[in-house]
């Protein structure tokens, strides 16, 4: 009987591992704090720098559009003739790549 350890001495490195346990916790805890404030601070750097590309961007788009306002406030018959031009263009290349999108090859006089 001299072999089996005593409740007290089971009882004592049941609490000696607790403690250990709950020191391994509290670092495990401390270094998740740790790494979620470094990505809360990544992304905050990324959210930083998109929203000021975004501003830069809007910027531009605004001042673009501004010029064309003017341009086109000067110059009415131009800027019609043109989109009039842009227009008819578009509108052949789309007829013909529709054209083509049918792989038969009838004429329409056909």
């Amino acid at each position: 009987m001299a072999d089996m350890p005593k409740a007290d001495d089971i009882q004592e490195a049941m609490q000696k591992q607790i403690a250990d346990l709950k020191r391994e916790m509290n670092r495990i805890n401390k270094t998740l704090a740790t790494r979620a404030e470094e990505a809360a601070e990544e992304v905050s750097g990324w959210y930083d720098s998109a929203s000021e590309g975004a501003s830069r961007a809007a910027r531009q788009v605004r001042s673009g559009a501004q010029s064309v306002s003017e341009t086109v406030q000067q110059n009415p018959g131009i800027a019609v003739s043109t989109a009039l031009v842009i227009g008819g263009v578009a509108g052949f290349v789309l007829g013909m790549l529709a054209g083509q999108a049918g792989g038969n090859d009838r004429r329409w006089y056909s």
